[in-house]
């Protein structure tokens, strides 16, 4: 990335040009990024998406002259070298086209040039800027993520992805295509281009493209030498030589563009502050408009034309343009007396917030390498213990800051906030620590405040709330091959990193909790039990669960033999071995050569063999009912049996799970590593698993649930007589809408009755329709809705209560549980039905599933108290 401040003796002639490819950010941002909705119901994520990535460019490049280009209306000349030319391409979604317009409406606000010109697409646009910047002595940096682009790449022009914070330079896309920038459009022409239907040569993919110009250079040699490639693909390479001219010319970016305006022409004029406050306001963007009230908001370059560098190329002894003000005011504490004042300023502040470093994401194992505090917002500190890389500076020992800091820590009236703070409790109990005081955490505030509109983690939480890009993890310890231990991360960037998370964790309580409290119900469940079971669920992980592992080594030895059995008898079936694994040999066999019925097709238009094919084929097939058998074992051996005991936990014998409080969207837990919440308890192999969870000697598991609890919710919601007499009888609940279903007496309903009524009761709490019915229960949908009309004529409450949440839903956009929580649902007023109908069936099992985890929750804080 490039930095963000203006090197000295750098002229305004020598910054770079930066091009902003606003159709490949608009379909980016809509699609990568959390939809957000106003309270009208009209929706800005694509907008705010747009935005933001522009102003973190304009940052990373202070005084660099700006121009944004977007995709004119209509056919370009492509479509009349080619009339198939995007053929392919769906229609724009119904929710980001309206969209459009304000982003367009902010650009020009911004006070930068905003280009669309007809005929020709925006990459024509930016190509021609690009190449005439570069006859003008200066270097153009292209903003996108359109592969196209790199054929531009050259000594003076670069890309940039503001989603990834990769730049590609000359070097960067050869290593990421396998070919020199001045080959990509005959890569691109070879494979063709599924999304812009852009033929290509049939079967080539990237390795042969990569393979062939590496061998002759160009397409024309290669052309040359066609006849020289051997097998079917060079069969191939034969009969389409005749189309490969037009590929070619159709992935080429025309670069000569008649434009009204060269680069030095495009103005740029002040930000139209009264505008860009109109607008922030309309769109609900509360952290702009305040910004912009506070007038801190950045959003454009100095105005002012851009100019060509003289022809000297010299360079000015002063640096005319402003350099990037620090985000804060932070402090890497390395001596004795630095801590202790930073440890009296701890003492006196009312509100901490605290954050971990350390070597691990698991907790049971992970080591302190630092420690992060601010009490003051723009202000903080971070104290490093245990980088140990080499020439890393004299730190504090780790166990004196510790014991320095445990009073403090354990006060349970010194308040303390932090960003998952789960986690950090964890960590410091390894260091016999017991973190107490905990007031709020911001993952658990955002996610109260509304669990739907997008990740809960500091980085898209700064964004979304602060209008503020961070630091991210991957920036100062990199990732993949180059990704290196926290504790050898250089202090210079560690410090900044560390301290800075503990900086905006402070802004975003400050931020989010000010809305939290607004609202009594989520503000009410959220003080009552998210944060509660924070130290609840602490304990629960870090004590864990011990297994025997040898018995799932038996049960695992088993699962292998009764897999061979399977493979073998499934090769029997099918009269040829295979790959029982493989989709592609699977869709071979089973619709190829056994002529199986075509249930359902993937996306790509393949015959899918998806489990519920599976399943509806298995009724009157045996090999895929072979193959649901054979998965079914093999994921139990490979995720439990084979797995959980090398997930043992060395210092305790135990296994240790994670559970997630803002993950799902109604409120339940969430478990992973290992998941140990969806165990199968309906097969004899799952219930074997199951029983290698075991308790020590001299105490016993006991396990603890609760009867038919989302059901009960639905009969206390909707206040339907018939569901409540029938509970507070202590009836069977199915058997009780078996006999009002099917009208016949309780007594007298069978079991094929009882089932099909567990399917209604459950399938309508879910918002099942008779289709969806129908096929559960493997009915006609006309029988399924006759069986519902009948269930609703009996419990006529439940339907007066389920057109009633739709109703609320759509007019509030949010529904809630009996204690309070609320699941937004931004969909509810989408424009495309399928969306519209799965938000209202959410609509009607929220309030019950959310309810019921609810209930669960508070059953977890009780049973932990007692």
């Amino acid at each position: 990335m490039p930095t963000s401040s203006t090197p000295e003796n750098t002229t305004p002639a020598q910054l770079p040009l930066l091009l902003v490819d606003g159709s490949s950010y608009l379909y980016r941002a809509f699609h990568a990024l959390p939809p957000l909705m106003t309270s009208k119901g009209m929706q800005t994520g694509a907008v705010k998406g747009v935005i933001n990535m522009i102003r973190r460019l304009i940052a990373d490049y202070p005084g660099s002259p700006v121009a944004v280009v977007f995709d004119a209306k209509g056919k370009t000349f492509r479509h009349d070298m080619y009339k198939e030319y995007k053929a392919n391409r769906p229609p724009m979604p119904d929710d980001l086209r309206p969209q459009i317009e304000p982003i367009h409406q902010i650009i020009k606000a911004m006070g930068l040039p905003l280009l669309m010109v007809e005929g020709v697409e925006a990459d024509d646009v930016i190509g021609t800027l690009a190449v005439q910047a570069t006859q003008l002595k200066m270097d153009a940096v292209i903003s996108t993520g359109d592969k196209d682009m790199a054929q531009l790449v050259n000594q003076h022009i670069s890309l940039i992805n503001t989603m990834d914070n990769s730049r590609l330079d000359e070097a960067g896309v050869e290593a990421k295509f396998g070919v020199r920038p001045d080959q990509i459009i005959d890569y691109l022409a070879l494979m063709g281009d599924k999304s812009d239907n852009v033929p290509g040569v049939a079967g080539v993919g990237p390795k042969t493209a990569v393979k062939w110009l590496a061998t002759y250079g160009d397409i024309d040699q290669l052309v040359e030498h066609a006849d020289d490639i051997k097998g079917k693909i060079g069969e191939k390479l034969r009969n389409q030589l005749d189309q490969i001219p037009l590929s070619r010319e159709l992935v080429t970016i025309k670069c000569d563009v008649e434009l009204e305006q060269q680069p030095n022409e495009l103005l740029h004029v002040p930000a139209d502050n009264a505008a860009l406050l109109e607008l922030f306001t309309e769109l609900e963007f509360k952290g702009w408009v305040n910004e912009l009230n506070d007038q801190t908001l950045v959003l454009t370059s100095t105005p002012g034309t851009v100019t060509s560098a003289p022809a000297d190329e010299s360079e000015s002894d002063e640096s005319t343009e402003p350099t990037a003000k620090p985000n804060g005011n932070y402090e890497t504490v390395m001596t004795k007396e630095a801590f202790l004042l930073w440890l009296d300023r701890l003492h006196a502040a009312d509100l901490i917030s605290v954050d971990t470093e350390t070597t691990s994401l698991d907790y049971m194992t992970a080591e302190i390498v630092g420690l992060s505090f601010s009490v003051k917002p723009g202000e903080a500190a971070y104290v490093p213990v245990a980088h140990d890389y080499v020439g890393v500076p004299e730190q504090l020992e780790r166990d004196w800051v510790l014991a320095q800091l445990k009073p403090l820590l354990e006060d349970p009236n010194k308040a303390k906030i932090g960003q998952n703070l789960k986690y950090d409790k964890s960590v410091l109990a390894n260091y016999d620590i017991c973190l107490e005081g905990i007031v709020r955490d911001t993952m658990l505030e955002s996610y109260m405040l509304n669990s739907t509109a997008g990740r809960h983690d500091m980085d898209s939480l700064a964004l979304r709330h602060l209008d503020r890009t961070t630091i991210h993890y991957e920036d100062v310890a990199g990732k993949g091959a180059k990704h290196i231990g926290f504790s050898q991360v250089p202090l210079e960037q560690a410090g900044p990193y560390a301290a800075e998370d503990a900086d905006v964790t402070l802004a975003l309580d400050e931020v989010i909790w000010a809305q939290l409290k607004e609202q009594e119900g989520p503000k009410s469940v959220f003080e009552a039990i998210e944060m509660p079971l924070l130290s609840v669920l602490s304990r629960i992980e870090r004590n864990g669960a011990l297994i025997d592992s040898g018995l799932l080594a038996t049960q695992s030895n088993e699962l292998g033999l009764r897999l061979i059995e399977l493979e073998s008898e499934a090769h029997d079936l099918a009269g040829q071995p295979f790959n029982l694994g493989s989709p592609k040999q699977l869709q071979e066999i089973f619709f190829e050569k056994l002529k199986l019925p075509i249930i359902k097709k993937t996306p790509k238009g393949q015959p899918s063999t998806a489990e519920p094919v599976l399943k509806e084929l298995a009724q009157d097939y045996p090999l895929p009912k072979v193959i649901l058998e054979y998965r079914s074992l093999a994921k139990l051996k490979s995720t439990y049996t084979d797995r959980l005991p090398e997930q043992v936990c060395p210092k305790t014998g135990r296994v240790h799970t994670s559970y997630h409080q803002a993950v799902t969207a109604t409120g339940r837990l969430s478990s992973t590593g290992p998941n140990l919440q969806n165990i199968p308890v309906r097969t004899q192999e799952g219930r074997r698993i199951r029983q290698a969870f075991i308790a020590p000697e001299g105490y016993k598991l006991v396990a603890a649930d609760y009867s038919q609890i989302e059901l009960r919710i639905m009969a206390h919601l909707s206040a339907d007589p018939g569901l409540i007499n029938a509970f507070s009888a202590g009836l069977d609940i199915h058997k009780a809408t078996a006999a009002e279903v099917f009208d016949v007496d309780i007594d007298e309903v069978d079991n094929d009755q009882r089932r099909s009524a567990k399917a209604i009761n459950f399938g309508l709490m879910y918002g099942m329709s008779a289709f969806g019915l129908g096929n559960q229960l493997d009915i006609s949908r006309n029988l399924a809705q006759q069986y519902m009309d009948q269930y609703f004529e009996r419990y006529t409450g439940v339907r007066e209560y389920m057109e009633r949440i739709r109703e609320t839903a759509e007019q509030q956009g949010y529904v809630e549980t009996l204690f309070g929580r609320r699941l937004y649902l931004p969909e509810i007023q989408s424009r495309n039905h399928m969306r519209k109908q799965a938000a209202a069936r959410a609509a009607i099992n929220a309030p019950m599933q959310g309810t019921a985890a609810d209930i669960i929750k508070i059953a977890r804080i009780d049973v932990d108290q007692w």
